[in-house]
């Protein structure tokens, strides 16, 4: 078999190359005129040829022509299309700067329709936002939030208000690979889900992948969200800031050694703790993060980058607790160009997420975190004009600490412990082919072998009939199980191990020039999980790794597209239908608890999930009004049925509404450039409320009165829906002036909704009725913020 794989590869190697002979390959680099950042998904567009590309995430493109001349059409949001004439007589290497635009938007004239490449591209179930599109979208307390943005896309919705984390296609939290310059993001809020932990000044490009997903992805279950942080400015230093009535931040970037090394750092927080103390509040909420990045091209063909970031919140509720979580990493990274048709990068990262909390009154100190040792070295090759190849590997070693607990002081009751430590290690081998079959039809197909290891040092404990979870028959409930003893494994010996392949394939059938039909299906596995029983993500959360009892969850998902450009580009439709199977869905048993526990395989089933629906998303791309309307119909599942004939599973075996089941999602998103002074921005969002498990009944028991609940998840909060607004004024345009400022007025949920975070059942001490009560988080939130740059 290996050698099948090697002269397979050595056929398509060989036969590209004759079948090339004829032709020329045209590669370079797309930057920024202004400062040589490189620009992702820049699309290059050949119209005498009808063929297209775009760069890669290092902004390198490369495509095979037949000899002869042509007219290179390089577009990209928010910059000046250019339009060069080129003789192609042998491989030419030919890098492009592109203009910001300068005109208003109204004064855009599209001479070609380079936005082809989506139609024809084997790519769906994806989406781009450039961070000059998110920062015309309104601005909650006067800040552009990248999270906020996505929320908005058709698929992507979050658990509740004030919820972390976002949930895609009916996926968990933790079913999303979020990557900020290739590291692992375990947690992407600040302050309750308020801010996100993406500093948007800072970012350069982000892609959403929610199916198709490339076979250099894996981990995950959900969804891919892949974002990269700006390079710096290698000409000119500048300094963009902003101050906010919550929040501030700083930007500087600047040549190192001009036109050759750079470097950019940018930091942000919050003062809201400051009013409180002025208030005698004794409570104080607070966040900071930290963005950095380095780059150095060492010549024409290779190119190191180090980039970092750090952030952390701390959370102080008077004297009953305490609460601080951070993440931070750092990534080393070598780009190397071997030819005009060969690629490489080569990552090495670390990253770490850490949590804990402080309960004042018990008197105990807990604290956890995971972390992770990242290599990635990926291979690009240009084949042909019609091929083109992705192939490499990524290895990552884990290291969890589930708890360690200790007392706050010599007067506490708490008994110091540490909480057995868990390592792992997983790799993959993967290729993937971008293959342009004829002129309708193109392909994306790639295979993916993921394998995971369980490692020592750790006890683990045997169980009865190996059931870390029991079935009383009399009660009829589950109970955790008692171990009958425990095997240790000595540091870096093989617990258990997982392999699975991983099968990914894309295609696309072009209709015309402007509509095509597409298709794909993705398997995904995922070694990780977040141990919760909440809708959204919790610092008390914690990640915890396969084994015997927590199997990896293994997905299966199909979906099926139509996409269609309208007014040469002015418009997009996108429509897509898709299904979701996951195999080995944990889930908790009635009353379980999960914090500080030492055993979480005691409280856990394996089931399955399912999820189907389907998204609508029309654009409007061009013009003084812009923006997208979105709708999402769907349905989330879950099902933990009885692991034999006497038991009855979790909801009796029946399909229940998972936790982030939104059968409803629309989202209005507009912007509106009235002059060159004045910029307006809307966002309309409705979802249906999340599920929920109300008490049906109530019995007494020795004087205490005991809510009966029915059927898992059966019920809905409210309908979750907000109007936010937001103005952009903008004092002197045109100014020649090297300080360049602007203020920002934003209303989150003009209209006051309460959204329901959740409901609370109690006893009205007057009447003795049972009654609900709507807790909200958020209702007006209005907020003003002056930016700057200079």
């Amino acid at each position: 078999m290996k050698y099948k794989i090697i002269y397979t590869l050595l056929f398509i190697i060989i036969t590209s190359r004759l079948y090339s002979q004829d032709k020329a390959t045209l590669s370079g680099t797309v930057t920024i005129k202004t400062n040589t950042e490189t620009i992702i998904c820049a699309s290059i567009f050949i119209p005498e040829a009808k063929a297209s590309t775009i760069t890669n995430a290092y902004g390198f493109y490369s495509i095979t022509l037949p000899k002869g001349e042509y007219t290179i059409v390089i577009s990209y949001v928010g910059f000046e299309t250019i339009e060069e004439r080129i003789i192609l007589t042998s491989n030419m290497k030919k890098d492009f700067s592109m203009p910001e635009k300068s005109k208003t938007l109204d004064e855009v004239v599209v001479k070609y329709n380079s936005s082809a490449s989506n139609i024809r591209k084997p790519e769906m179930s994806v989406n781009k936002l450039s961070v000059s599109t998110i920062k015309k979208m309104p601005a909650v307390m006067g800040e552009v939030d990248i999270l906020k943005a996505i929320l908005q896309l058709p698929g992507v919705s979050n658990a509740q208000e004030g919820a972390t984390g976002f949930n895609v296609r009916g996926g968990s939290v933790d079913g999303n690979l979020i990557l900020l310059d290739e590291a692992v993001v375990y947690n992407t809020s600040h302050l309750f889900g308020f801010f996100s932990v993406f500093n948007a000044d800072v970012i350069k490009d982000l892609k959403l992948y929610k199916g198709g997903i490339p076979a250099h992805f894996g981990g995950r279950t959900s969804s891919v969200l892949d974002i990269y942080q700006k390079e710096g400015n290698n000409k000119e230093f500048h300094i963009t800031g902003g101050i906010g009535a919550v929040s501030s931040r700083l930007l500087a970037e600047g040549p190192i050694v001009k036109n050759k090394s750079s470097f950019v750092v940018a930091g942000r927080t919050s003062y809201a703790h400051l009013f409180l103390k002025l208030a005698d509040n004794p409570n104080a909420v607070s966040f900071y993060d930290l963005n950095a990045k380095l780059n150095h091209r060492i010549n024409d063909n290779n190119r190191i980058f180090l980039s970092g970031y750090f952030g952390k919140d701390n959370m102080n509720f008077s004297n009953f607790f305490s609460n601080n979580y951070s993440n931070s990493f750092f990534n080393l990274r070598w780009n190397h160009i071997f030819s005009d048709k060969f690629f490489s990068n080569a990552s090495i990262i670390y990253s770490r997420y850490n949590y804990g909390l402080k309960i004042k009154y018990v008197g105990i100190d807990w604290a956890s975190d995971i972390r992770n040792f990242n290599f990635k070295y990926n291979f690009s090759h240009h084949l042909s004009d019609k091929l083109v190849l992705n192939y490499g590997v990524n290895s990552i070693y884990y290291q969890f600490n589930p708890g360690t607990i200790k007392p706050m002081d010599a007067a506490s009751p708490i008994n110091a412990d540490q909480i057995e430590k868990k390592y792992a290690w997983e790799n993959a081998l993967y290729v993937s082919a971008e293959h342009q079959l004829s002129d309708r039809l193109s392909l994306n197909y790639g295979l993916r072998y993921s394998n995971f290891q369980r490692l020592g040092e750790q006890h683990v404990n045997r169980y009865a009939n190996d059931q870390a979870v029991v079935f009383n028959p009399e009660l009829q409930i589950y109970e955790e199980g008692k171990p009958t003893g425990t095997t240790h494994y000595n540091k870096n010996m093989k617990i258990i191990d997982f392999g699975n392949l991983e099968p990914r394939l894309a295609l696309s059938y072009t209709i015309n020039d402007h509509q095509s039909i597409k298709a794909s299906y993705n398997r995904m596995s995922q070694y990780i999980h977040l141990i919760s029983n909440t809708a959204s993500v919790s610092p008390l959360d914690i990640w915890a790794p396969s084994d015997q009892y927590l199997k990896p969850e293994i997905l299966d998902q199909v979906a099926l597209g139509y996409f269609r450009n309208f007014g040469n580009g002015k418009y997009t439709l996108e429509t897509e239908a898709f299904y979701k199977n996951t195999q080995n869905k944990a889930d908790y048993i009635d009353g379980a608890e999960l914090i500080a526990h030492k055993a979480v395989e005691q409280v856990l089933l394996n089931g399955e999930a399912r999820a189907y629906g389907l998204e609508v998303m029309l654009k409007k791309n061009t013009g003084n009004l812009t923006g997208w309307f979105s709708y999402t119909l769907s349905r989330a599942e879950q099902r933990t049925p009885g692991r034999n004939a006497e038991e009855p599973g979790i909801n009796n075996g029946k399909w229940y509404r998972a936790n982030y089941d939104k059968t409803h999602n629309l989202s209005l998103t507009a912007a509106y450039q009235l002059t060159k002074k004045w910029n307006f921005g809307g966002i309309f969002t409705y979802q249906t409320g999340k599920a929920a498990t109300y008490p049906i009944g109530k019995y007494e028991y020795q004087g205490i009165t005991i809510a009966n609940y029915g059927a898992r998840n059966i019920n809905s909060l409210p309908a979750y829906h907000h109007l936010d607004l937001s103005a952009t004024y903008t004092p002197k345009p045109n100014s020649k002036k090297r300080w360049k400022g602007e203020w920002i007025f934003s209303i989150y949920n003009i209209y006051g909704r309460n959204n329901a975070a959740s409901l609370m059942f109690e006893q009205n001490r007057e009447t003795g009725l049972s009654e609900a009560k709507r807790i909200s988080i958020f209702g007006i939130v209005p907020g003003v913020t002056y930016n700057f740059r200079f």
